[in-house]
This record gives C-alpha cells, sequence and structure tokens, in this order.
C-alpha cells in the first residue's frame, strides 16, 4: 500500500471504513501551503518539532489506533522523531502523539518522560491503559493535569494531554499555550 494514502477510521466503532485519502494532499489542503514527503525533512534545519496528535495521528503515524503499543510506527516518523531526542531538537507532542514518541524510541535504550492525562480526572479514554502501553516500549509515563504540561528537560520534551482528558476549548488554549511556550523555551 501507498504510504502516503490514509484511510477512514469510523470513531464510533474503530472499523475502516472504505473512503482513502492521500495525506499529501490532505496536508497541503489544511495547511494551505507547500507539503513535501517526510522523507525530505532534516531535522538540523529545524529548530523544534510539534506534533499535534489527535486519532488521525494515532491512526496515520502510527497504528497505535487499531493495534496499541504492538502496532507499527511510520519508518521516516520515527527516524524524525529518533534524530531529534539523538540531536537534543525540542520536541513538543500533544494529545495523544506522545504515544507516537514512545513508539519510535522503543528499543532505543532511551527512556522519556511522556503523558497523556491523568486518571484522576475525567476523560473519554484509557488514560491508565495508554500510559502503560507507552511503558511497556520504555517511557516514562507521568500522570499530569488537564492544563498542565510534562517537561523532560534532559530529553527537550514537552508534552501536554489537551483533548485526551474531557476538557473545555479554555482549558485546551491553556495548556497548549505551555506547550509552545516551553517548546521556544528549550
Amino acid at each position: 500500500p501507498d504510504k502516503n494514502q490514509m484511510h477512514v477510521i469510523n470513531h464510533t466503532n474503530g472499523e475502516e471504513m472504505s473512503e482513502s485519502r492521500n495525506i499529501l494532499v490532505e496536508s497541503a489542503r489544511i495547511a494551505r501551503g507547500e507539503i513535501r514527503p517526510l522523507s525530505e525533512l532534516e531535522v538540523a534545519d529545524f529548530d523544534g518539532i510539534m506534533l499535534p496528535g489527535g486519532f488521525g495521528a494515532a491512526k496515520n503515524l502510527t497504528s497505535w489506533a487499531l493495534k496499541g503499543p504492538e502496532g507499527e510506527i511510520d519508518p521516516e516518523v520515527k527516524r524524525v522523531l529518533r534524530e531529534a531526542v539523538a540531536s537534543l531538537t525540542p520536541v513538543a507532542l500533544i494529545c495523544m502523539s506522545p504515544v507516537i514518541m514512545a513508539k519510535a524510541l522503543e528499543g532505543s535504550g532511551q527512556s522519556v518522560q511522556l503523558t497523556v492525562g491523568n486518571t484522576e480526572d475525567s476523560s473519554p479514554y484509557e488514560i491508565a491503559a495508554i500510559s502503560q502501553g507507552m511503558e511497556s516500549l520504555g517511557a516514562k509515563a507521568t500522570m499530569c493535569p488537564l492544563t498542565e504540561v510534562v517537561v523532560d528537560k534532559e530529553h527537550k520534551i514537552v508534552t501536554s494531554p489537551a483533548y485526551m482528558m474531557d476538557i473545555d476549548i479554555s482549558q485546551l488554549a491553556e495548556g497548549v499555550a505551555k506547550t509552545v511556550k516551553q517548546l521556544l523555551a528549550f
């Protein structure tokens, strides 16, 4: 299959639908700009990397959405994230995207501190299970309040829960603003 193709998943039952879309075409439409394949990205050309997360990231950059930590990761995503960690290029991961970092670093011997939220507050997701999945890959899963961030200073990684938790738009804005501020502060 073409790695630039994404397949639409029904959010209600997790089943793949017959529709497929080209990731590069969809990205260009959303970004309203030039999009190039990830294989052309040179980490050294960037001051930082930010993955917004969401179900699409967990489904298209990895297969975590359907297979959990046993799933695959796009080889170019893995390369970019490993290079970023190795070069101490700052990385911000929001919502579900910390699982992508955990998957990218699987087997590398690098244990980074990540969060997808906490088990104390309400969430539509299995935060404990997702955190355990990240830990099974070698990450250090950390519980985090709704609008806060987890900072791994050693590896220059900042993560925040965002919509992994039941939050409103103002809480989302607060958490994402803190994430961006920390990314820029590295």
